[in-house]
């Protein structure tokens, strides 16, 4: 299989599980305890049916939103995610070049392996940083100030991630950051030549936006879940929140909203969008579906607040769904992380295009000549 004959989620995953070593592929692939909830993400949107409208003259769509603050080409952007230089040597820096074409937000992760800095340099379009609270503080103040300085245009607070979920699948790999060989991982390493090479004869892994105030996870091999445990606060609360809100003062989304009453909250303490997420299914196994939330917060807040679904989204009928039930944008992160793995920037440039062509024909399949005309009249419920 080639990069060329990719044409849906499942193709670019099949590519990805065939260039990463076994621990990194799961490390995308896998969510918390049973997986559960991983799986809901996706089977949630088959609980709703479209329903078209016919003799609409569709010769030109209009699919551009405008969300955190900006404009974009189309109602579907990259999930800011971590250690992209895990997937391909390039890292943050194929993701953002790739995204920067799309006319989309990219989202990069205060967990980036590649500097906020460079991406600066090498993405020009609308920028969201996604921000984790350490318990040391001086790191959140420091990345707020970097991204004013550098113009990002959006903010996100990750907040469903207090401690790490219970991620079966890294623990038998043994899968850590930076990646190491041990026993049980040498096979597989050994068996995926091209990224071995690649990971040895390129720039060392780091977490290049906070290697400056700590070296954890960058020169002591650390699982994912022992970073988390062991760096980010537990004691963070809505005044912390209100803080990082408060400092940054443009579009801030709070990551990680699932209840009507956390989403008012979110509206007290100043945020202009929330994004529905249970963090990919990688948290806590047995919680909703952000599509099965969708409505119940878009009816409670939605004519306050900017209401991001992000969680499941794999084909483009999907984003449509989730329109129609009122989401202002969507956002996604195994479909696109798996295509930089796929192929690089080429990978990321390819998955966006074909969800960008496929929200297009769905959209003149449903007669809706914008995304204005997606409403709840466009579904009915699976009973």
């Amino acid at each position: 299989m080639r990069l060329k004959d990719c044409h849906n989620f499942e193709d670019f995953r099949k590519l990805a599980k065939k260039k990463l070593p076994s621990p990194i592929f799961h490390y995308i692939d896998g969510g918390a305890d049973d997986e559960v909830t991983l799986n809901r993400n996706t089977s949630s949107f088959n609980d709703y049916d479209l329903v078209p409208s016919v003799l609409n003259d569709v010769s030109n769509i209009d699919m551009s939103t405008t969300v955190l603050g900006e404009k974009i080409d189309f109602p579907l952007f990259p999930a800011a995610t971590a250690m992209h230089r895990l997937y391909h040597h390039e890292g943050e820096r194929a993701s953002a070049k790739a995204v920067e074409k799309m006319s989309t937000i990219f989202g990069t992760s205060t967990m980036g392996t590649v500097s906020i800095e460079e991406i600066a340099k090498v993405n020009k379009g609308p920028k969201l940083f996604q921000l984790y609270i350490h318990k040391d503080r001086g790191l959140t103040d420091n990345l707020l100030e970097r991204c004013k300085e550098l113009g990002f245009s959006s903010m996100c607070l990750t907040v469903d991630t207090v401690v790490a979920g219970n991620r079966e699948r890294d623990r038998r790999t043994g899968f850590t950051t930076p990646p190491k060989l041990t026993l049980g991982s040498l096979l597989s390493f050994a068996l995926h030549p091209g990224w071995t090479i690649n990971n040895l004869t390129h720039e060392k892994f780091k977490l290049a936006n906070i290697i400056h105030m700590t070296q954890k996870g960058t020169s002591i091999d650390k699982s994912v879940m022992d970073y988390i445990n062991e760096q980010f606060d537990p004691a963070m609360n809505w005044k912390d929140a209100e803080y990082c809100v408060k400092k940054w003062n443009g579009p801030f989304a709070l990551k990680g909203v699932m209840s009507v009453e956390d989403a008012k909250k979110a509206i007290d303490i100043g945020c202009t969008a929330v994004m529905i997420s249970n963090h990919g299914g990688r948290q806590l196994d047995g919680s909703r579906a952000p599509f099965d939330q969708l409505a119940e917060i878009v009816d409670a807040v939605g004519d306050k607040i900017e209401v991001i679904l992000d969680g499941g989204v794999r084909r483009g009928t999907h984003v449509l769904k989730a329109l129609s039930l009122g989401a202002k944008a969507c956002s996604f992160g195994k479909g696109y992380l798996f295509a930089l793995a796929a192929g690089g920037q080429k990978g990321v440039e390819k998955i966006l295009e074909n969800m960008k062509a496929e929200i297009n024909r769905d959209m003149k399949l449903m007669g809706c000549k914008n995304v204005g005309e997606l409403n709840r009249s466009k579904l009915i419920y699976r009973k």
